[in-house]
């Protein structure tokens, strides 16, 4: 091989290598989706068109939310798309709890083995257990005691749900049954008032207009919730239940570190921005910014943490 060759070869593969790199370099140069795996209307909702309308003026390129609905406990359609997309970062998943911590794991082949890394948890969906004013118990411990010799009625929105679990798996370990359960399109001050459910497992948003006619008995999140101090987290109680319905942004494992960071970027200053901040303090929602390292230990922690919960429950 001549000295000619060898440099009109490396001439080649630097070509190539500044090539990729502006390939990367311009991401992105096409339209971005989020997707978002339930109807419009609720938090990661919000939050998520926010992340996009702001990633839309940073870049220029449009930044759509795309809502995916169906299957509540699998097969998560939305999740799907995304799993299927090429990773390129322009199909964004924007995940609660059970797609990532679930999904791989229930027998949906497209999920398995698991398909999505985080890019950084933002929201903590504000579940408690609440309860009417009157009732005759202001804490969880009072109401297993109740439990013992009255039947309670617990309301909910459908067992597949990570609070309904924890809820369930509370009782277990505190050694009372619920006299019954059911699960409910709404549950507000409503539910309450009419006696359909003597507890419910539902947002505080929901609660907020009754708030001082309701007891919070305790807060199935990672931390208390703002709005309501006094009402202990969960894992306050017991330890083995410490976990919470989040909601994350996720995208397919081969997707290039560059364009990760291009999207952590922008969701970072959204959820610190103002008007995101403004509806953690309407609706008691809990929003910020788990890296995605610390978000990734937390998908394993929940993962041993489902098993023990499921255990608890068979």
């Amino acid at each position: 091989m001549t000295v000619t060759s060898v440099l009109k070869g490396c001439v080649a593969a630097a070509g190539l290598a500044l090539t990729a790199g502006a390939a990367f370099a311009d991401y992105p140069e096409k339209p971005v989706n989020f997707i978002v795996p339930w109807p419009p209307g609720d938090l990661e909702d919000v939050l998520t068109r926010m992340i996009a309308e702001d990633f839309q003026e940073k870049y220029g390129v449009a930044a759509a939310v795309v809502n995916k609905p169906g299957g509540g406990g699998g097969p998560f359609p939305g999740a799907i798309e995304v799993a299927n997309a090429p990773a390129d970062g322009y199909t964004v998943g924007s995940f609660v709890i059970g797609v990532p911590v679930m999904g791989h794991q229930i027998d949906i082949p497209p999920l398995t083995p698991a398909k999505f890394d985080p890019l950084g948890i933002f929201l903590t969906y504000p579940f408690v257990i609440a309860t009417s004013g009157d009732a005759p118990y202001s804490t969880m411990e009072e109401l297993a005691e109740y439990a013992q010799d009255n039947d309670v009625v617990l309301g909910h929105f459908g067992d597949v749900l990570t609070p309904s679990q924890v809820t369930k798996a509370y009782a277990k370990s505190a050694g009372f049954e619920w006299g019954s359960d059911a699960a409910f399109d709404a549950l507000d001050c409503n539910t309450l008032a009419s006696g359909d459910a003597d507890v419910i497992n539902t947002t505080l948003q929901l609660i907020l207009p009754c708030i001082d006619d309701v007891k919070v008995l305790v807060s199935i999140t990672d931390q208390r919730i703002p709005l309501v101090p006094d009402a202990p987290a969960i894992g306050e109680l017991n330890p083995d239940l410490d976990i919470a319905l989040w909601n994350g942004l996720f995208v397919t494992k081969d997707t290039p570190q560059d364009v990760r960071d291009k999207i952590i970027e922008v969701a970072q200053e959204t959820v610190f921005s103002e008007r995101a901040q403004a509806v953690a303090a309407e609706t008691g929602a809990l929003v910020y910014w788990q890296n995605a390292d610390e978000s990734a230990a937390r998908v394993a922690n929940d993962i041993e943490t489902m098993a023990r919960i499921s255990e608890t429950l068979e």
